[in-house]
């Protein structure tokens, strides 16, 4: 018999942590009756009510409660969760944290002693079920403590182990990931626009985005070779990729990517 009440608490129920909880469910990693969650809104509190989930004002209630503590609050707000923490926290409780730019080093010392803390880099498709995450074992972390995060994650898309010094690339590739993408719709809507497809532009850039990803992530041939075979010699679409190389955006694509993850690399620290 566990000693604990609940496999799973949360330390915030927003946006993210719903989605975490709602495919954890769904796809039966975990019961309603096995998760807890704290926020002080109470609408928020009653959207995880109506999932079935027990829900309490007080983080500490959480904490004493819960095998796993996954920390869902903004960094701003990480002192608050890491001082509740502190207070209650137990050598054979993981914590999961999703909060972008916090080491588990500087977690750890924000808490006051080692702590067993698995960071996870998800990011917004979880909210759709298609979500792309990096799970990484902390520095005090022991093996197999990640082993709730996979499934966690992978329930709401696809988890990857990766050593925490990656999370900054994951970070910079995935986490930021889908603001490129959105950038990328947003100007392909602006165009199509211009070219008088008025309210057909959302429509007609969003599914070709959707089936493009989905032809991505089907198909053995590489992204190059994708966009190869679309590439007639002479036609429309090379007309568009060499003005895009002779413009840079080669260049600019890499180099925003890098400038992310040395922003990661710098909040962090």
């Amino acid at each position: 018999m566990s000693e604990w009440t609940y496999s799973l608490g949360l330390l915030g129920a927003g946006n993210m942590a719903e989605a975490i909880v709602r495919s954890a469910i769904d796809r039966g990693v975990l019961s309603a009756a096995q998760i807890v969650a704290s926020d002080p809104s109470e609408v928020r509190r009653a959207v995880f009510d109506a999932l079935g989930v027990k829900t309490v004002s007080d983080n500490a209630q959480v904490i004493g409660t819960s095998a796993q503590v996954l920390i869902a609050v903004k960094p701003q707000v990480m002192k608050q969760a890491a001082a509740d923490l502190a207070k209650g926290l137990t050598d054979s409780q993981v914590v999961i944290s999703i909060m972008a730019g916090v080491t588990s080093a500087k977690l750890s010392k924000e808490i006051g002693r080692p702590t067993r803390v698995v960071r996870v880099m998800p990011n917004t498709p979880l909210l759709v079920g298609e979500g792309m995450a990096g799970v990484a074992l902390g520095v005090d972390a022991k093996a197999g403590d990640d082993a709730l995060a996979m499934k966690l994650f992978a329930a709401g898309g696809k988890a990857i182990r990766v050593e925490e010094k990656l999370i900054d690339s994951v970070t910079a590739v995935s986490g930021s990931g889908p603001a490129y993408v959105f950038y990328l719709a947003q100007l392909m809507e602006e165009s199509a626009r211009e070219l008088g497809l008025g309210d057909h532009a959302r429509t007609l850039v969003a599914q070709t985005i959707t089936g493009a990803a989905k032809l991505l992530a089907q198909s053995p041939d590489s992204a190059e070779e994708l966009r190869r075979k679309v590439t007639s010699p002479g036609g429309t679409t090379e007309a568009a990729i060499k003005h895009m190389q002779a413009n840079g955006m080669d260049k600019t694509i890499i180099e925003a990517i890098h400038a992310a993850h040395k922003r990661s690399i710098e909040l962090g620290a």
